[in-house]
């Protein structure tokens, strides 16, 4: 063969390396993140997802592209948001953030896999057949919060054996909100506490019900399950403080800002599971398959400088269970 015809077969074989090689990739798959909340408030979270969906074996920028819709709270906009997610043809949407995220995801796709985190019974929400046998195109974890209510109120009362007057804070925007203040109410009663409720919505609304709180004579403060309690957690630490209340809230990212005690589940935890769940699904597990998860770890963490500023005194007993004292 001469020379010039080597180069020119040689050229022409060359040219088609990058076509071929591009035929040979396999397409990637791509996760629907939605969640309810700020962007910035759950960096942190959505980087335990992460993690657990490389435990699963999948890398974010290598073989696998995450699509993130954050509502910011403005909760009429998920349906929005999940739709196009269904518009892009997402192979799982992982709906976060509130009960509000799963049911905008199950709106809108009965078809696409959602992996869900709820705080409440997924049957009785009608999200899933059954806690271990799902049955459609939907599974997750779920956090029985209004069980979890229940014990904080115990260890507030544990902590503050005074306690005859509690106020429960809540986001009436919740889908649990009736539900879980009617628990709460009817466990305080049974235990002879008066119930006061208190709502708000945004950080300004919290404001106010403070300083409602400060109008009448409370001994404890219970901050009923909600995103919105984690994310203004610096604003409910800082007003508890001003207007010194014993509160307990739902998880230790409220003590190591300065609260007083949380009892509850990790939500690192929460998100590293969705992480995993999701991951299974690509790998081409069945939603209907997969039994919704609950946790069964629950951490009980205590503040000991808050603690002191109020002038309470820990009983011993309480300390010894701790998970994570903080001093």
């Amino acid at each position: 063969m001469k020379r010039r015809e080597f180069i020119t077969l040689l050229g022409g074989a060359v040219a088609t390396w990058p076509v071929v090689a591009w035929a040979q990739q396999p397409t990637v798959p791509v996760v629907g993140f939605l969640n309810s909340q700020p962007r910035q408030d759950w960096r942190d979270l959505a980087a335990a997802f992460l993690h657990g969906l490389s435990d699963a074996g999948y890398v974010e920028g290598r073989n696998v592209a995450i699509e993130y819709r954050f509502a910011e709270r403005r909760f009429d906009q998920l349906p929005a948001l999940a739709a196009d997610l269904v518009r892009r043809q997402v192979a799982v949407i992982v709906a976060s953030g509130g009960d509000a995220s799963a049911r905008a995801a199950k709106t809108a796709t009965d078809t696409i896999p959602i992996v869900f985190s709820v705080g409440g019974d997924p049957v009785a929400t009608g999200f899933v057949a059954s806690l271990a046998r799902p049955g459609g195109n939907a599974t997750g974890v779920t956090l029985m919060t209004a069980t979890l209510e229940l014990k904080r109120l115990e260890i507030l009362r544990e902590l503050v054996p005074s306690l005859s007057t509690v106020a429960l804070l809540a986001n009436p925007d919740n889908p649990r909100f009736a539900d879980d203040i009617n628990t709460v109410r009817e466990a305080a009663r049974a235990m002879g506490l008066q119930v006061h409720v208190l709502t708000g919505r945004n950080g300004s609304e919290l404001d106010t019900a403070f300083a409602t709180l400060a109008q009448r004579r409370i001994d404890g403060l219970l901050a009923v399950s909600d995103p919105l309690m984690i994310s203004e957690r610096d604003r409910l630490v800082a007003l508890a403080a001003r207007y010194t209340i014993p509160a307990i809230y739902q998880n230790r990212e409220l003590p190591a800002a300065g609260g007083l005690m949380s009892y509850g589940t990790s939500l690192r935890g929460i998100y590293h599971q969705l992480g995993v769940i999701a991951g299974r699904i690509l790998k081409g597990g069945k939603p209907a398959d997969i039994p919704v998860e609950q946790p069964t770890k629950f951490e009980l963490v205590i503040n000991l400088k808050t603690a002191k500023a109020l002038g309470l005194e820990v009983p011993p007993t309480l300390l010894a269970r701790a998970d994570e004292v903080i001093e």
